[in-house]
């Protein structure tokens, strides 16, 4: 099973009955295989924090619950988490938090250990696929247990890797009685004062029962050289050095200190092997252990087998991957976002950008988008200049954010807009879906996670009931309208909004009846096709173009950027 597979089947096995989520990778498959499970009702959400408290009001309720998000959505859900930490579960309620090393697909590298550390939420970690289900078994017994919310820490590794998995049945959880308790579930600062002195106990509790928990074990071996260490670091050594003892920590905090102790006193050479930050090394230098960690070790990317090797033993892979040209991300061909991106590098606009695949149209050859920060943030940074350098600043910057990031935190931005009365254009790229994550539904889509169909929101007459006069929709492919569109709407001393709608071209189902086709005896060999960068066209040796017909979509934005009518649209 793949990981994230795995998580899911666990959820199942241990009875959960609601999962909310918003899809980041590498977590957004979680919530994919839940819907194999109809005893789990499971969502998107429109962001994690919704998703977050969605969880706890099930948890409240006394049934089992989650919410799976990446490491950079539980910034978003970190409000209604530190205050869940004080609470308690009624249900046991576990956040699947998966970490990036590597920034394989994000924006930066934290450390979800530290934000537990932060929250007072004990986390947890896998190894492997097998542990991935049993663990998330055990999170929900631990959370009832201790009256506590878990998280679940994996990475891109362990989420994306296959392993065997043993599958057990499903343990029919009765739901926990709801009992009115003012004391425990409203966190004014009366209530909330006793229930930190709790939280406090109760971390010291699972520290020292730490010890005898099944997910924390040591394997002993060799005592000259051990390591301390966890999730998927923990098959690196096991690889390198069979024979070496080895601490393994299932629990990531509270530390367990007295086996950590145990272990240590018996080590002649203690390594601290662990991705990312030095959160178990801090701590084991702060019990006055000797021990080797980030001296030697990175805090930056993915931990490997061969980076092990380099570092104890000074040896290099037998066999080295050939070298290979690079190979940058782009936008597919046929994709929505390119024919916007066009239209705004030839009027010379700037962009504010968000996170999505959009964010592409920051390298060459589109080059437009000058920032990206996080969900939502294009907008926000468009108002943050114009109040900062004045109207005219901005009359050659627009914020581009798509639909999806629109529902997830962009409204708000807008909101804030028309509220503190700014002037800027906001384009809101809508191809229908949440595209980088691999094309899931969200609130505008009418379609729900579970495959049932819903009411879409309609983000015109959302953007219209904000008061914003200007709102305009626009074909994505169409160049001359999209053109007029940006020039008008740059121009006003207001909040203007222009929607760009084009399906993405991965969509599933998408049909695509047309054909470009380059005219050779027609071609001026003058290259304005090829600026859009779409990978579909080539250029000759003699400087005329080819386009791959296996590539293209027939979107048409080559044909209207050549002036000689050198392409034409057939039918496939």
């Amino acid at each position: 099973m793949l990981g994230n597979a795995a998580i899911a089947r666990g959820a199942y096995e241990a009875g959960v009955k609601v999962s909310a989520a918003y899809p980041g990778t590498p977590s957004t498959e979680i919530s994919e295989n839940l819907v194999n499970y109809p005893e789990i009702y499971c969502e998107w959400s429109p962001n994690e924090k919704v998703a977050c408290e969605v969880a706890i009001g099930a948890s409240m309720a006394g049934a089992r619950s989650m919410c799976s998000m990446k490491h950079v959505g539980l910034n978003v859900a970190s409000d209604p988490l530190y205050t869940a930490s004080y609470i308690g579960v009624n249900g046991g309620m576990v956040l699947v938090v998966a970490d990036d090393p590597g920034l394989y697909s994000s924006q930066n590298e934290q450390d979800t250990r530290m934000i537990g550390r932060a929250s007072m939420v004990p986390v947890i970690e896998p190894s492997d696929s097998q542990e991935a289900k049993d663990f998330i078994k055990i999170a929900f017994d631990l959370s009832e247990q201790y009256d506590t919310p878990i998280i679940m820490r994996t990475t891109t590794r362990l989420g994306h890797s296959q392993g065997l998995v043993t599958l057990e049945d499903r343990r029919e959880i009765p739901d926990k009685p709801y009992e009115k308790n003012i004391q425990k579930n409203v966190m004014m600062p009366g209530m909330a004062k006793k229930r930190h002195v709790y939280v406090e106990e109760r971390l010291k509790k699972m520290a020292a029962d730490g010890k005898a928990m099944s997910i924390n074990r040591i394997e002993w071996g060799d005592r000259k050289i051990g390591f301390i260490t966890s999730g998927i670091a923990y098959q690196y050594v096991k690889e390198v050095c069979p024979n070496a003892s080895v601490l393994k920590l299932g629990l990531l905090n509270p530390l367990p200190k007295s086996l950590i102790r145990e272990f240590a006193k018996e080590i002649d050479t203690l390594y601290i092997f662990e991705e990312l930050e030095p959160v178990i090394e801090e701590q084991v230098r702060a019990m006055g252990i000797s021990c080797i960690g980030k001296e030697v070790f990175t805090v930056q990317g993915e931990y490997s087998a061969n980076m092990l090797r380099r570092v104890l033993f000074d040896e290099e892979p037998s066999t080295k991957a050939q070298e290979v040209p690079a190979r940058p991300p782009i936008l597919c061909p046929g994709c929505p976002h390119r024919s916007v991106y066009t239209a705004l590098k030839n009027l010379k606009i700037h962009a504010a950008g968000d996170i999505g695949c959009y964010t592409l149209g920051a390298v060459a050859p589109l080059n437009v988008v000058d920032t990206a920060v996080c969900m939502g943030a294009s907008i926000s940074t468009l108002h943050g200049m114009e109040k900062a350098k004045g109207k005219d600043y901005i009359k050659d910057w627009v914020a581009v954010i798509g639909d999806s990031t629109f529902l997830h935190t962009g409204v708000n931005s807008l909101m804030n807009m028309v509220y503190n009365k700014a002037t800027g254009t906001v384009l809101i790229l809508d191809n229908s879906t949440t595209g980088m994550t691999g094309h899931q539904d969200h609130a505008a889509t009418g379609k729900t996670l579970m495959g049932e169909a819903t009411y879409a929101i309609d983000i015109y007459n959302l953007c219209k009931s904000m008061g914003i006069e200007h709102v305009v929709e626009v074909s994505s492919f169409d160049q001359a309208a999209l053109t007029k569109a940006i020039k008008e709407e740059t121009a006003r001393d207001e909040v203007s909004v222009i929607i760009c709608q084009a399906p993405c071209a991965l969509l599933k189902g998408q049909k695509f009846p047309n054909v470009c086709k380059p005219l050779s005896e027609k071609c001026k060999k003058c290259g304005a096709c090829l600026k859009p960068g779409c990978p579909a066209l080539t250029k000759n040796a003699d400087g005329t173009v080819s386009i791959d017909a296996t590539m293209c979509n027939g979107c048409g934005l080559c044909k209207q950027m050549c002036k000689f009518d050198a392409i034409e649209c057939v039918e496939r």
